[in-house]
């Protein structure tokens, strides 16, 4: 421990920001899972190993946020007040914080843009710094606190106590999402289940592209875009019209995709549901397995005048 507080300041600061990641990524996941995911994963084993490497992830990102953030932010706060004759005050930490948060977004986003030969909008980098400034601010002023107590000769264990708290509050997070959910508020979502009269009808990419699933089975595309691996490592849409079959994708009698294969330009692709009842969507994955993009369509559904 240095007498300047320096380690009692960056510990605090860790656990506070170790704190607040369990408390907003708890509320994350209370949140998806009233909305369409791709689900939780299952298995104890499973579980408790994304659970470890999740919290390992955190230790080592807010330490390295502690270093590159909120101790410059103590540093710049403590020199101002040194030069103005001021006493160092929590007011001083967190006016310092949006200064830090502007060169960080400064140069990650300058990094970003080399990368991509391309600037965001304003408004991104806008948000970026509104972001970064809310979340430092908690974990400045805790970081403050136990620097200054350590050099005040008061060290006490606040490292040890925003664990504490920090605790406290991510179970408190989790027994009102229980109770919520528990209690039929808000319900998890659950993919819709529909049968062959369901999936019947015009589906569309909001391109012009278009396939029309008959309950007898037949299928008729029309500018439906057929991605074919190029050769290059990207898969890239052709065009593709004509007519074909489709049948539903069952699972222990639940259906869960439909089957599509259109003849005239060796369309064979398997989509899964998606959506809600009301709003259902079909989709299958495209680019690299584990990319994340998708190639939609969406139910026309006609309404009664």
């Amino acid at each position: 421990m240095h007498p300047d507080g320096f380690g009692a300041a960056f510990c605090a600061s860790m656990a506070g920001l170790c704190a607040e990641a369990a408390v907003a990524g708890t509320l994350g996941v209370l949140v998806m899972l009233a909305r369409e995911h791709e689900g939780l994963p299952h298995g104890v084993m499973v579980i408790a190993a994304v659970l470890f490497a999740v919290a390992l992830l955190g230790v080592l990102v807010s330490g390295f946020v502690t270093a590159v953030t909120v101790m410059p932010a103590l540093a710049l706060a403590r020199r101002v007040t040194r030069r103005l004759g001021r006493r160092e005050s929590p007011l001083w930490n967190a006016a310092a914080v949006p200064v830090v948060s502007a060169a960080a977004v400064a140069v990650f986003g300058g990094v970003m843009a080399l990368g991509s030969l391309s600037l965001a909008s304003p408004v991104r980098y806008l948000l970026w710094w509104a972001s970064l400034t809310v979340a430092l601010l908690p974990a400045t002023l805790i970081a403050g606190v136990a620097g200054r107590r350590v050099r005040e000769g008061r060290a006490t264990r606040t490292a040890r106590r925003v664990l504490r708290d920090g605790a406290l509050a991510w179970l408190a997070v989790g027994a009102v999402g229980a109770a919520v959910y528990g209690t039929g508020l808000v319900s998890v979502y659950q993919p819709p289940r529909f049968d062959t009269e369901q999936l019947a009808g015009a589906w569309t990419d909001g391109r012009g592209g278009t396939v029309r699933l008959s309950e007898d089975g037949a299928a008729v595309a029309d500018g439906l875009d057929n991605y074919a691996w190029d050769g290059t490592g990207k898969d890239k849409p052709k065009d593709c019209d004509g007519a074909g079959t489709w049948k539903p994708v069952k699972d222990d009698g639940k259906v869960e995709g439909v089957s599509l294969r259109i003849g005239s330009c060796d369309l064979k692709r398997q989509w899964s549901v998606s959506g809600t009842v009301k709003a259902p969507r079909l989709y299958h994955e495209i680019g690299k397995p584990g990319s994340g993009k998708r190639y939609v369509l969406t139910k026309i559904v006609k309404h009664k005048k």
